[in-house]
């Protein structure tokens, strides 16, 4: 039995649930987002709770896509109503980020520096030249965006240089011995 998908979720107030035409849709103060519901799985929104139930009987499938489609649901309409962010910190000599138009610029120690464009459903802003801060209301494009964000340079062992996550804990490693 699935632990996460036997639990209702709240709908906050200011958020509004709808199935139509085999997607979930829901909408809030942040924007609207919407996702197709999986043929293993029936929702159901009454009285401001959105409960999913698995579809079939005992069939693994449904007893996969439950948990999940729960768990997808509730990410939704907790970035409609309140959003997501992640954090990500700049570790080495002169490397620093900017935002410039519509551009992230980073320099990170290459002959060159690294420019990412901002994609249209994702803010980024960098509070400090060593901080970036990835905001929006998908949980999965925030972090994808993050994650193409600390590919340029990942944290090495060593001496921790690179861009790393804001709770990244770095096992750093002992250098040569003489």
């Amino acid at each position: 039995m699935s632990r996460v998908g036997k639990y209702p979720i709240d709908l906050p107030a200011g958020v509004e649930a709808a199935v139509k035409d085999g997607m979930f849709c829901v909408k809030g103060k942040r924007g609207e987002l919407s996702v197709p519901v999986s043929s293993h799985v029936d929702v159901k929104i009454a009285d401001g709770k959105v409960t999913v139930s698995p579809l079939g009987g005992r069939t693994n499938k449904s007893w996969t896509m439950w948990g999940t489609s729960r768990a997808v649901f509730a990410n939704m309409i907790k970035g409609v109503s309140e959003g997501f962010q992640k954090g990500l910190e700049i570790q080495g000599t002169g490397f620093r980020a900017a935002v410039q138009g519509s551009n992230l610029v980073m320099n990170l120690g290459f002959s060159h520096d690294v420019v990412y464009p901002i994609p249209s459903d994702v803010k980024i802003t960098t509070p400090r030249p060593t901080a970036i801060l990835v905001e929006g209301n998908d949980k999965q494009r925030v972090g994808q965006v993050a994650l193409d964000i600390r590919s340029f340079r990942k944290p090495e062992p060593y001496k921790g240089k690179g861009v790393r996550y804001e709770t990244e804990v770095l096992r750093q490693k002992e250098g040569k011995k003489k």
